[in-house]
Order: structure tokens, then sequence, then C-alpha cells
């Protein structure tokens, strides 16, 4: 009499009549109404926490900015102060060698005159003994040897 596609309609009509009776749309709005308030929920917590990165990127940006400028501060600062410090040590370096020459001059120029002094020194010492070896040669006795004696006394007088 009835065939399958009418029972299959009561069926249906059936199952949304218990659906309806049950109030499981009602039940199925409000959760999903829940659902959907979480996920907006959510979202708003998303975005909060979205702009508080978005202002701490910015922020530690700003930091690492000032922190470069402060470094590149610090290497010029070190710079100026290690061509200082290369200036200063040239300077004292050359007035060390300035120093240390002139010491060497005076001890070159004190060791001449020491020299000279030795050299006439013994001038005069070979020039007495050749002195007295030829004025005793050549005078014999008393009065040759006074005059060599007062010959011996000028000659270291004017060598000395």
């Amino acid at each position: 009499m009835f065939e399958a596609p009418f029972w299959a309609l009561v069926s249906l009509i059936i199952f949304f009549g218990i659906v309806i009776y049950l109030k499981v749309p009602r039940s199925l709005g409000g959760s999903l109404d829940k659902r959907a308030e979480t996920i907006r929920g959510e979202l708003e917590q998303a975005k909060k926490l979205r702009l508080e990165a978005e202002a701490l990127l910015k922020e530690y940006q700003r930091k690492a900015q000032a922190a470069e400028a402060e470094a590149g501060d610090i290497v010029e600062q070190a710079r100026r102060e290690a061509a200082a410090l290369a200036s200063e040590g040239k300077r004292r370096m050359e007035e060390y060698v300035v120093s240390r020459t002139r010491l060497a001059e005076q001890k070159i120029a004190q060791a001449e005159a020491q020299a000279v002094r030795e050299v006439r020194a013994l001038s005069a010492d070979v020039a007495v003994a050749a002195a007295e070896k030829l004025l005793g040669q050549r005078v014999k006795g008393e009065g040759g040897a006074g005059l060599v004696a007062r010959s011996i006394a000028d000659v270291k007088a004017k060598l000395n």
C-alpha cells in the first residue's frame, strides 16, 4: 500500500517532531552562541596581545637603536682616546730620543775633552822627557843642570 518514499517522509516528519519537542534547535543555537561568544572573546584577547606585542616590538627597536647609537659613541670615543694616547706616546718618544741624543752628545763631548787633556798631558810628558834628554846631552856640568831644570819647568808650564 504505501511505498518506501512515503515511509521515509513519515520517518523524517517524526524525527523533526522529536527534535523540536526536545528543543534541540534552541540548545544547539545556545551552544553555537556560546561558542561564537568564546571565539569573539579570544579574538579580542588576540587583538590586545597583538597590540601589546607591537608596542613591545617598537620599544625594543627603539632600545636597540639607542644601544647602537651608544655603542657607536663608545667606539668613537675609544678611537679618539686611542689617537690621543698614540699622539702622546709619539710625543714622549720624540722627547726621549731628543734627551738621549743630547745626553749622548754631552758624553761624546766629555770624552773628547778628556782625550784632548790626556793627549796634552802625554805630549807634555814626552816633550819634557825629550827636552831633558836633549838639554842633558848638550849641556854638561853644574850650570847645565840648573839650566835644564829651569827649561823643563818652563816647558811644563807652557804645555799644561
